[in-house]
């Protein structure tokens, strides 16, 4: 009995067992299949999986930094989608476990009741990864299949939403969002979440009201603590920006008495500290107020914020000078809140811009602003053009100071003027007491050897200067963050103006000969290795004969004119064009721009003082009655007509050429002379004679030619584009003109048996050669004449030959700034329709005429619907800047296509390669913006 007991319980239990067994291991819609399913789907994956997802998340927003500046966002993510910087994700186990997770239950559980779970775990996961294409595509076919279960279709909906406001696609993450709301609307609970994403999307499309009720809305859902902390805090910051005072400062007080992190409680603090002050009736010092914070050890880290809403405060008051020293001090306390630097370098930049107007000292904080703040800083590529803008005043206004003190030393008495010249050279050593042999380097104030803490250095001392670990600690990071920077002025600067480092280099410290001076003048050019060169480069500078004086004044009439229409049209600041047109007036009563002076100063004046303007205009029209700026004041619409005129010359000189190069010679100077004659003084009118003269050459005798090229040099003194060429030309002819004069045709198809001349370089026989490995430095050709005035004047010698400290590489997606050994400058065309041969022909009529000896080469790329012409090869970046220096202000004469058609730029041969697509040249050209 009891045997058959124990098996009738065996095979019991073996019944059971089996089926358990069966219910797991088969893949089948079965009901213990599915229970099955479900008990281990929920709590083996879903479940550990949501642990992960919190566990991570919980990580996200310890680590991450937010900018009180600005309203905080509604939920701490991953950092956003860059096109122009999109870099592959990096491995993170903890995701790849989820999503190993979810695949199990849909490949082997998908008969259960969380499939719809699962492809929400794979788009969170890839959400988190930054893989938001996935995750989007993920949440959209969760919506899309599972309608019905509500809890799953809106939690998709308001994560797919998320993920289209990481990829910057407001508006279609705007539609989603107007399908949730119907969605939550007849939902009474696990609406928080969505409705605080809808609240992201307001204040992304600034709607701060609507934003605001959102957010009421979600804290009242049941929001978790930390959240509705958060979320009560931004609360607090959208009613500041609706200037509801009274209600931000009940949010900002909830969030002092809450469990904020100290960070949020500290920003809450500050603020209504500021919001009281502000609303007060009563006077209160709120300077005083703000600076008591900096008295709790608590606030240790937060100096640089207290300084910059003290600041705030005098900058509301027009107290400027007072805003200016609090910023320094925000910036100087700065040590871990590079975001609050940055808005300080930005403050003190925008008050020496707008109301000290020292745009050198504005130059140097903007650059320090780009250099600090985050490309994704709402602004940042406007600061960045005021940045580059400040460097062209800066520029000019060193050329200014720079030829006002080459002119007063030059105006001295020999003895004194080489004196000036050793101090210009030297002012350090030259100011140093000559009774010691030993000075002190004045960039170490810890030198002195009386001074006891310049021995026995405690590398424990609290003492920053005193304890070397802290200096090596600092000077690591400061590695890390700058590079390998000169220790100088305007060290922030990556890119400098070259008279920015002319300067630093005359003014190189003497270090390198241990600050050792002796007593008499020749010491001074020993003292340092290249006072020698420092002094004769200054002595070569000085405008010491009357023509020397003209061209340096000419320079100082330029860089004035220049400022003042850039005041007047790029900054559209009137008051200050005026100024500075009048010092130009008081300083050169009778310079070369005075019709473009007076015609400014009559735009000036239209609004400012209508009287003055009537009596500018009158100048213009008596005393340069034939210029444009007269014909404007008369005709209004003349430009306009001028650029419909230009674009019809554009066209005969393209047909014109068209003609030479099917070598149609007679009909090419039939219509040469006519264009000539309808309108002589047009802006092509020397490449018209030039085209002209060369069909002559291919027709008749030498003399003929000689002839044509005589006329281009008389009647066309002021161009720079053709005439160079052509005294190049006759150069070469007078030196073969007994060869020449045995033709019966001066100019023939190229012979290998006769002797060379340009003709075998124009583009209807061009031979290209491969691209030259190593580039020779780039020297403009110097021809015969001295009445030509070359259109790029090389630097006569460098001032000092000590090599200029490396800047460190910039990278960029694909493109780098590392140094390279060959480089192009490029001429972009966006029109893959157009006939570039004209333009081409034009470059290399500037090369002959200028850059005979350097052997530069012009070549055509094609893509997509853009043609690039580049030139080449240049051995330096400096090489390819000083050509397009040079060629740059004559590409209106050398481009025979619309202005707006085409911009030009420099590329290293390694980052040109990689030039393949529309869409790449565009990041390149935004690259090249921001970093060159």
């Amino acid at each position: 009995m009891e045997n058959y007991a124990i098996n009738s319980l065996k095979i019991t239990l073996f019944i059971f067992c089996s089926g358990i067994l069966y219910s797991c291991s088969s893949h089948k819609d079965t009901a213990g299949s599915r229970a099955m399913q479900n008990l281990t789907s929920r709590y083996n994956y879903i479940y550990n999986a949501n642990v992960i997802l919190s566990q991570h998340q919980q990580e996200l927003t310890e680590g991450y930094a937010d900018n009180y500046d600005e309203i905080l966002p509604v939920y701490v993510s991953p950092e956003k989608y860059d096109v122009f910087n999109s870099q592959p994700a990096e491995s993170m186990p903890a995701m790849d476990e989820i999503i190993k997770k979810a695949r199990v239950i849909l490949l082997e559980k998908s008969f259960g009741n969380y499939v719809d779970e699962s492809y929400l775990l794979l788009g969170k996961a890839n959400f988190y990864k930054q893989n938001y294409f996935n995750s989007s595509e993920y949440f959209d076919y969760t919506a899309k299949n599972f309608p019905n279960n509500k809890k799953s279709y809106i939690q998709a909906l308001d994560w797919k939403a998320r993920s289209l406001m990481q990829l910057s696609k407001y508006s279609e993450a705007a539609l989603v969002l107007d399908t949730l709301s119907i969605a939550i609307s007849e939902q009474k609970k696990n609406k928080a979440d969505p409705l605080a994403t809808i609240a992201q999307i307001y204040i992304h499309q600034r709607m701060p009201l609507e934003a605001i009720n959102a957010l009421k809305e979600a804290i009242k859902s049941n929001s978790t603590g930390a959240e509705r902390v958060r979320w009560t805090y931004i609360l607090a910051q959208l009613s500041e920006q609706l200037e509801n005072y009274p209600e931000a400062l009940l949010y900002y007080r909830k969030v002092e008495k809450s469990s904020a992190p100290f960070e949020m409680y500290f920003n809450a603090n500050l603020n209504r500290i500021k919001l009281n002050a502000f609303m007060s009736g009563v006077k209160l010092n709120k300077q005083d107020q703000l600076l008591a914070l900096l008295k709790d050890d608590k606030n240790e880290d937060y100096h640089d914020q207290i300084y910059y809403q003290v600041a705030e405060t005098y900058i509301r008051d027009g107290n400027f000078d007072q805003a200016k020293k609090y910023y320094q001090l925000s910036v100087r306390n700065s040590t871990k809140n590079n975001y609050q630097k940055g808005l300080s370098y930005l403050k003190i930049a925008d008050l020496n811009f707008k109301h000290f107007r020292d745009y050198r000292a504005a130059k140097a904080y903007y650059d320090s602003t780009t250099n600090t703040l985050p490309k994704t800083y709402p602004g940042y590529e406007l600061i960045l053009k005021k940045n580059q803008n400040l460097q062209y005043l800066t520029d000019r206004y060193e050329i200014i100071s720079s030829e006002d003190t080459l002119q007063s030393i030059a105006k001295l008495p020999e003895a004194e003027r080489m004196a000036k010249v050793n101090l210009m050279a030297n002012p350090l050593i030259a100011s140093a007491k000559t009774t010691e042999s030993y000075t002190a380097n004045p960039l170490d104030p810890f030198q002195n050897s009386n001074d006891k803490r310049s021995k026995n250095k405690n590398t424990s001392s609290t003492f920053y200067f005193a304890n070397s670990n802290a200096i090596s600690t600092g000077y690591n990071e400061f590695k890390k963050k700058w590079g390998n920077r000169k220790l100088e002025n305007n060290w922030r600067q990556s890119i400098r103006s070259s008279a920015q480092e002319t300067i630093q280099d005359i003014n190189k410290n003497y270090s390198t000969n241990n600050g050792k001076v002796a007593g008499g003048p020749d010491s001074l050019l020993a003292a340092a290795p290249d006072s020698a060169a420092r002094i004769k480069a200054i002595t070569a500078s000085l405008p010491i004969t009357p023509e020397l004086m003209v061209k340096s004044d000419q320079k100082i009439i330029d860089a004035y004119h220049e400022i003042a229409n850039f005041y007047l049209q790029e900054l559209n600041d009137p008051k200050e064009a005026a100024e500075i047109y009048q010092i130009l007036l008081d300083r050169f009563p009778n310079n070369n721009r005075l019709a473009s002076i007076y015609y400014g100063l009559f735009l000036v004046n239209k609004t400012l003082d209508p009287a003055k303007a009537e009596v500018f205009k009158n100048k213009v029209l008596k005393d340069y009655a034939s210029s444009t700026y007269a014909k404007t004041i008369l005709d209004p619409s003349f430009s306009l007509r001028q650029s419909e005129m230009e674009t019809v010359i554009n066209k005969k000189y393209n047909d014109l050429f068209d003609l030479y190069e099917k070598k149609d010679f007679s009909a090419v100077i039939q219509q040469a002379d006519e264009i000539l004659a309808a309108s002589p003084e047009n802006y092509l009118a020397p490449q018209f004679a030039y085209l002209k003269a060369i069909a002559v050459g291919r027709t008749n005798h030498v003399d003929n030619l000689i002839t044509e090229f005589e006329k281009i040099n008389t009647n066309f003194t002021e161009d720079k584009l053709i005439v160079p060429l052509v005294k190049e030309h006759l150069g070469y002819i007078n030196q073969h003109l007994e060869e020449f004069k045995k033709r019966q045709i001066a100019l023939i198809d190229f012979d290998p048996n006769e002797p060379k001349f340009f003709g075998q370089q124009f583009p209807a026989t061009a031979v290209v050669s491969p691209p030259v490995t190593n580039a020779k430095p780039l020297t403009p050709t110097k021809t015969a004449q001295p009445a030509v005035t070359p259109a790029v004047v090389p630097p006569t010698e460098k001032v000092v030959t000590a090599e200029k400290p490396v800047a460190p590489v910039k990278v960029a997606g694909i493109f780098s700034t590392a140094v390279s050994t060959i480089y192009y400058y490029v001429v972009h065309v966006s029109d893959g329709s157009l006939t570039l041969s004209s333009s081409r022909f034009g470059i290399g009529q500037f090369n002959r005429g200028n850059y005979a000896e350097n052997n530069l080469r012009h070549q055509l790329k094609e893509f997509d619907n853009d043609q690039l012409i580049f030139v080449g090869n240049f051995g330096t970046f400096d090489d390819a800047k000083t050509y397009a220096e040079g060629i740059d202000p004559q590409l209106k004469q050398i481009m025979k296509v619309p202005a707006n058609l085409y911009k030009s730029f420099i590329i290293s041969k390694e980052n040109f390669e990689k030039l393949s697509s529309k869409d790449i040249l565009d990041k390149y050209q935004e690259f090249y913006k921001n970093n060159y």
